[in-house]
């Protein structure tokens, strides 16, 4: 009888480390996936950001105008003028 309680402990002591070993390597792989991911995220901000920036240095200096468009026959693009009085 003695014989069996401490094979059986041993096998629980073994399936506790062994269950507690795959939890820790399970873990380790959670963390490294995550770790990739938020460094795809980073490059991509990145490059998102350099595509940003080239785009407006190509256009550092010049000047667009933006047509009206067509609406109601008062307004102007969705911009109102304004007149100014002045105050004495």
């Amino acid at each position: 009888m003695l014989e069996s309680s401490v094979t059986g402990f041993f096998k629980t002591a073994l399936i506790i480390i062994g269950a507690m070993v795959a939890l820790r390597f399970i873990g380790k792989l959670m963390i490294a996936k995550r770790n990739l991911e938020e460094e795809r995220e980073l490059l991509k901000r990145e490059k998102d950001f350099q595509k940003e920036r080239s785009e407006k240095l190509k256009n550092f200096g010049k000047v667009s105008v933006v047509g009206k468009k067509s609406g109601t026959p008062g307004s102007k693009g969705g911009v109102e003028d304004v007149d100014f009085e002045e105050v004495s």
